[in-house]
């Protein structure tokens, strides 16, 4: 097998594509024949050491990806050889096998394209998660996302249009801003030429939104946070624009708000009932057609420099998947 090895976290240069040997599934494992695997934000992250989790050196990056079952390990009874499957792990991804928790491992129905499978737990849990779960989104309700053109913001506008909700998508330039229309927005924001707080009052009239989902934080937080309806909820999400912003909490009294923590992470492991039916649910929603990543582009795995690259640059729409 080969692999994109991490042996100092010092950034996309310290990754080497490298021959190792072939592993074994112990107890609760699989081997995964890997043909497509995303890349997400928190891989960027994990190779700089700024991820929140730190694993062990060397490791192989890449959180998200999707194959079929090649051995599975003692104990493993729900997954077979030959098996369709998308794991989110945190690593592993990166390399053409990897060894995965059969309990990490979500079974692929008919129909699931790889390359869509390999793009879809980490933005559509998120967003479930969020919109539905924390913000207990309802029809007819509004809701804004920022950088909605990323894997996270697509996935966010389809599950609200799916909730029956009125989305307001908000990105950084017309480009972005078309994809967001094509993809069901009901209006859009290019917030690197409009003022957003002017913006969502004339979308909104004068009500703002119900529900803001923000995995950008940075200088947009609190413009959006101030523009935010009476009982609305502010879904922290991620800070994907680097600074932590600090929002002024007499927002919250003034406009009877909630800021309201989103870790999907955590979540799955603590509620891993409500978990699985989620992901049951949002399986049924992408055979139906209501959801469905978007991909900008796909690269050959050895092309991963590149992709890191491209994501960096913040010209991506949607997800980067590379193929083996």
């Amino acid at each position: 097998m080969h692999a994109w090895l991490c042996e100092n976290p010092t950034g996309i240069d310290a990754l080497s594509w490298q021959h190792l040997p072939m592993p074994t599934p112990k107890e609760g494992e699989v081997l995964i024949a890997i043909q497509a695997a995303s890349l997400n934000f928190p891989d960027a992250l994990i190779v700089q050491n700024k991820y929140q989790i730190k694993p062990p050196l060397p490791f192989v990056p890449g959180s998200e990806y999707a194959g079929t079952v090649q051995a599975v390990g003692p104990g493993v009874a729900h997954l077979r050889v030959g098996q369709a499957v998308a794991c989110l792990s945190g690593t592993g991804g990166f390399a053409t096998h990897t060894i995965a928790s059969a309990a990490l491992c979500m079974p692929l129905p008919a129909g699931f394209l790889m390359q869509d499978a390999a793009a879809f737990i980490m933005t559509y849990a998120t967003s479930h998660h969020a919109l539905v779960d924390r913000a207990q989104l309802k029809a007819g309700e509004t809701v804004l996302v920022l950088g909605a053109a990323g894997g996270v913001g697509t996935a966010a506008i389809q599950i609200a249009k799916a909730c029956g909700a009125r989305v307001i998508a908000a990105a950084s330039s017309d480009d972005k801003c078309a994809l967001c229309q094509s993809l069901g927005a009901d209006a859009t924001v290019n917030y690197s030429q409009a003022n957003l707080r002017e913006a969502l009052k004339r979308l909104t009239a004068d009500k703002g939104p119900d529900v803001i989902y923000d995995p950008v934080g940075g200088d947009l937080a609190e413009p959006a946070f101030r523009s935010i309806a009476w009982r609305g909820r502010y879904l922290v999400v991620g800070f994907a624009a680097g600074p932590i912003p600090a929002l002024p909490l007499n927002l919250t009294l003034l406009k009877g708000a909630s800021i309201v923590g989103v870790f999907w992470g955590d979540f799955a492991k603590r509620e891993p009932q409500a978990n699985a039916a989620m992901m049951q649910e949002l399986a049924r929603w992408y055979l139906q057609g209501k959801i469905k990543p978007v991909i900008d582009r796909t690269l050959p795995m050895a092309e991963l420099k590149t992709a890191y690259t491209l994501m960096a640059s913040r010209q991506v729409k949607g997800k980067l998947v590379m193929v083996n």
